[in-house]
C-alpha cells in the first residue's frame, strides 16, 4: 500500500482546492464558505449521502463500499477552521481576509480528506461504510464535541475514528504516532484577587493585590515541580496579569490573572486543579486578601487506543516505510480527543518538512505532503474494512 498512483493524478486539483481554502480562511463555526465548497465537492464525487449543518457548520459524507457484510463503519475526520493571525508568508494565494490565516494547516487536512473521499468514491474497494467528517471550530470552539452532541456517532453508527495533523520538523512523507496520550488536556483559569487599594506612598494602609498576585504567580510554579512525578508531565502557566488601574502611584483594588494548566493523564489533571485552588486561596489569605478561582476544563487528553494505534502505524508504514511509533507526547491540545473518548481510534502526525511552526504567521503547509496524507486516510478505510 504505497502512495496511491491516483493521488499523483489528482494532486494538481487537490492543491487547487487547498490554495482556495487558504486564500479564504474562516474562524471556528463561521466556516460557511469552506463547508459549502466541501459539500459541493462531495456531491460531485458521487458520495452516497451528504449532510450539512452537523455541529452547526460541519459536513458529513457517506461512502458505501462494494459490500457491507462486515457491518464496519469507519470515521475519517478533518478540521476546517483557521486562526485569528495576520499572515506574513507572501504567498500568491495568501489570505484575502485581514487578520485570519490558515496557520495550522487545516486547509491541507480538508484538501487531503477531500482527495481521499474522491478516491474512495471511485474505487469503493472496501467492505463497509466510510464516513468522512469535515469539522468546524477545532481551534478553541470544541467543534468535535458539537458534532457528537448533534448525533454524529449514533446517526451514522461510527465504530472507529482516525485523523491526522501535519507537523513541521518531521520530514515530508514520514509519520509519527504513539499509543496512549499523544496530546494534552488543556484547561484554563482566571484568578480575581481583591485587597484594599490606595496610594502607593502608603502601602501600610493597603492590602497590596499586586504583591499578592506576584506571590501567587511564583507559588503556582511549585504545582508541577513539587507535586508531579518528575517522570510524568504537567504544565501550569500564568499568561496574563491585569489591574484595575494604570496609574504609577496607585495600589490596585483588584488584579486578574489568566493562565492554563495542561496534563497527559486524568489524575494529574485533577491534582493540578486542586493544587492551584489551594495555592491561590491560601496565599491570598496569608496576605489578608481574597482570591476567587474560576477553573474551566477544556479539551481532554488525546488518547490513542492500543489496537488502533497499531493499525494506523501499519498503514503509514506501508505508505512511506518511515514511522516513529514512540513519538514524544505534546502539551498542545486537540479536540479530536472528544471523538477518541467515545470510540476507539488513533491520531497520527504527518511530516510537513522544515519551516515555521504551527500557529506562526509565516507557517506554510507543504503541498508535497498531500499524497502521503490522502493515501493514509484512504488506506485506513481499506485496511479496516478489507474486501
Amino acid at each position: 500500500m504505497p502512495v496511491k498512483n491516483r493521488f499523483a493524478e489528482l494532486l494538481p486539483e487537490i492543491i487547487e482546492w487547498r490554495h482556495d481554502f487558504h486564500a479564504h480562511p474562516e474562524l471556528q463555526y463561521e466556516v460557511h464558505r469552506t463547508a459549502g465548497r466541501v459539500a459541493e465537492l462531495l456531491r460531485s464525487f458521487g458520495v452516497d449521502e451528504v449532510t450539512e449543518g452537523i455541529g452547526r457548520t460541519g459536513v458529513v459524507g457517506v461512502i458505501r463500499g462494494r459490500s457491507d457484510s462486515s457491518g464496519r463503519v469507519i470515521g475519517l475526520r478533518a478540521d476546517m477552521d483557521a486562526l485569528p493571525i495576520i499572515e506574513q508568508t507572501g504567498l500568491e494565494y495568501a489570505s484575502t481576509t485581514p487578520g485570519k490565516m490558515h496557520a495550522c494547516g487545516h486547509d491541507g487536512h480538508t484538501a487531503m480528506l477531500l482527495g481521499a473521499t474522491q478516491y474512495l468514491a471511485e474505487t469503493r474497494n472496501f467492505d463497509g461504510t466510510a464516513i468522512v467528517i469535515f469539522q468546524p471550530a477545532e481551534e478553541g470552539g470544541a467543534g468535535a464535541r458539537a458534532m457528537i452532541e448533534d448525533g454524529l456517532i449514533d446517526r451514522w453508527n461510527i465504530q472507529e475514528f482516525y485523523a491526522l495533523h501535519n507537523m513541521p520538523g518531521i520530514p515530508v512523507g514520514e509519520f509519527a504516532i504513539r499509543e496512549g496520550g499523544i496530546m494534552a488536556a488543556a484547561d484554563e483559569f482566571e484568578i480575581i484577587i481583591e485587597g484594599k487599594g490606595g496610594h502607593a506612598a502608603k502601602p501600610n494602609d493597603c492590602i497590596d493585590t499586586l504583591l499578592v498576585a506576584s506571590q501567587i504567580v511564583v507559588a503556582l510554579q511549585s504545582v508541577v515541580s513539587r507535586n508531579v512525578d518528575p517522570l510524568k508531565s504537567g504544565v501550569v502557566s500564568c499568561c496574563s496579569l491585569e489591574t484595575d488601574t494604570d496609574a504609577h502611584n496607585v495600589i490596585p483594588q483588584k488584579v486578574l490573572i489568566r493562565g492554563t494548566a495542561r496534563s497527559l493523564v486524568p489524575e494529574i489533571r485533577d491534582m493540578q486543579e486542586e493544587a492551584i485552588r489551594r495555592v491561590v486561596e491560601n496565599t491570598a489569605s496569608a496576605f489578608g486578601a481574597t482570591a476567587k478561582l474560576e477553573y474551566r476544563r477544556g479539551y481532554p487528553v488525546t488518547t490513542n487506543h492500543a489496537d488502533q494505534t497499531g493499525y494506523a502505524a501499519d498503514v503509514a508504514r506501508n505508505i512511506s516505510g518511515k514511522v516513529d511509533t514512540d513519538f514524544a507526547p505534546m502539551m498542545t491540545a486537540e479536540d479530536f480527543s472528544f471523538m477518541l473518548n467515545t470510540r476507539p481510534g488513533a491520531y497520527i502526525f504527518l511530516g510537513n518538512g522544515d519551516g515555521d511552526m504551527l500557529h506562526h504567521p509565516k507557517y506554510r503547509f507543504s503541498d508535497d505532503a498531500i499524497p502521503f496524507g490522502a493515501s493514509w486516510l484512504a488506506g485506513m478505510a481499506e485496511a479496516r474494512m478489507p474486501v
